[in-house]
This record gives C-alpha cells, sequence and structure tokens, in this order.
C-alpha cells in the first residue's frame, strides 16, 4: 500500500503499479472519515494508515457499490461496529446485490463487480446536497445508477470515485482507455456518466482524487479535455446504438 498526502486528504493505493484500486481517509476534526473500502485484504492496511495519521476512523462513506470499493466493508465494520456506513440510497440496494433498475432509469445493464456476500448495511442513505463533516455528498450516476461523489467544501478536493480516471489518462467513466480498460468496462450508462462529470466539472474542484490513478492537482483543463473527448465519442456512440 502506498500513501499520499495532499492536505486533509490521504491517499491509500493498493497495487499502485499494477491495477491501482484507491481509497482516501478525509481528516477532519473529530476524526477521519473514510472513502471506500478498496480491497478484501485492504482493512489493515487502512487501519494502520489511521494509527499513523493519529486519528480514528468515525464514519465509512461509499462512492458507490462495486466489488473493488468495498472489499474490506465487512472486515472493517467487525472491527469497527460503531462507525456508521454512508452510501447513496440507490447504490444501497446494489450493495445488497439488487440490480434491478428503477422506473425511468436508462434500460442498460448495470456492469462490473457487484457483491454477492457482502453482510454490511448502511446506517445512513445520503441523496444530493447531504453533508458528511466537510463533505458535500454530489450525486453522480453513470458509472453506477447511485454513484456518488464527494467535495470537500475547504480545499475543493473532489473524490470522484469511478466518476472519472486518471489512470492510462484522464478521462470519464465509460470512455475506454486501452492502457486501463476496466473503469469503462465497468461502467453502466454512458450518457449518464458525461452529464455527472459535466456537473461535477462545475464545482470547481482543485483535486481530482478518484478511484483508479493518480491525484490531480489542478485539474480543470484535463476534465475539460476528458468530457470534450466523451461528448465526440459518446455522441457518435448514442447515435448508433443505446448506451
Amino acid at each position: 500500500m502506498k500513501m499520499v498526502q495532499q492536505g486533509n486528504v490521504y491517499q491509500l493505493a493498493f497495487l499502485p503499479r499494477f491495477f491501482p484500486v484507491n481509497c482516501y481517509l478525509i481528516e477532519e476534526r473529530d476524526g477521519l472519515t473514510l472513502i471506500d473500502a478498496a480491497l478484501p485484504y485492504s482493512s489493515k492496511a487502512i487501519l494502520q494508515a489511521a494509527e499513523r495519521i493519529g486519528k480514528p476512523i468515525t464514519r465509512i462513506v461509499l462512492t458507490h457499490a462495486h466489488d473493488d470499493h468495498i472489499g474490506a466493508l465487512d472486515t472493517l465494520k467487525e472491527r469497527l461496529p460503531d462507525v456508521p456506513v454512508h452510501i447513496s440510497a440507490r447504490d444501497a440496494r446494489l450493495l445488497a446485490g439488487d440490480v434491478s433498475l428503477d422506473p425511468g432509469e436508462p434500460d442498460t445493464p448495470i456492469r462490473g463487480s457487484v457483491p454477492t456476500k457482502v453482510k454490511t448495511r448502511a446506517d445512513i442513505l445520503l441523496a444530493d446536497g447531504d453533508r458528511i463533516g466537510s463533505l458535500l455528498a454530489v450525486a453522480a450516476p453513470g458509472h453506477t445508477p447511485g454513484s456518488m461523489a464527494y467535495l470537500d467544501t475547504r480545499s475543493r478536493t473532489l473524490i470522484a470515485g469511478d466518476a472519472m480516471q486518471t489512470r492510462g489518462g484522464v478521462a470519464v467513466s465509460g470512455r475506454m482507455k486501452p492502457w486501463f480498460p476496466f473503469p469503462a468496462m465497468a461502467t453502466w450508462n454512458k450518457q449518464a456518466a458525461l452529464e455527472s462529470a459535466r456537473r461535477l466539472r462545475e464545482h470547481n474542484p482543485s483535486l481530482l482524487a478518484v478511484g483508479h490513478g493518480r491525484m490531480l492537482t489542478e485539474p480543470l483543463a484535463a476534465m475539460d479535455r476528458a468530457i470534450r473527448d466523451a461528448e465526440k465519442l459518446f455522441g457518435e456512440t448514442i447515435m448508433g446504438r443505446s448506451v
């Protein structure tokens, strides 16, 4: 595990050279907010990182319910039974293994590794605009129907989950990058992902932190390029078939 600090944000990167899977510790006055739970074996390193920082984990917040973002959740909940787990109300169903679609949602299959054996259920269901400590919850559907990003209102750091990637090149979820195609392969709906990327850009983040790849400082120009690229490619795809 590799830990990188940017202000109040600590990125914990697992398998950083090969298949980077990131989770984040956000430092607050009263403790640490853990965003995502990485891989099944990650719990020990996450708890050790909190010890190194010197504060307890007081909240667990999930961007979405794919296995590589909730892998250590059960173990962490066993070790931290009083720490509440937060996830969007929509992706709480995915956390329970339910891949059905809501009326009015795009009729494209939910992709990616949806958990089937996770015991933990959310304590708090989030909606767009909710606050979790210093974090603002921002709905970012597309990669999954209930994907959520989190904006640190103190620093404008955006923890975007898989709404975007930086590994293999900065890209909107659903945009295939040959050097790291996996987020695109696991994306539910490209048009929704593009609309979410535009919305995230409107928050003018100072730092972009994603599920796969390095943190990106002053990310606006790169986000703009990624959005334009997705507009061109997804537009062509949308005309040809469902996304």
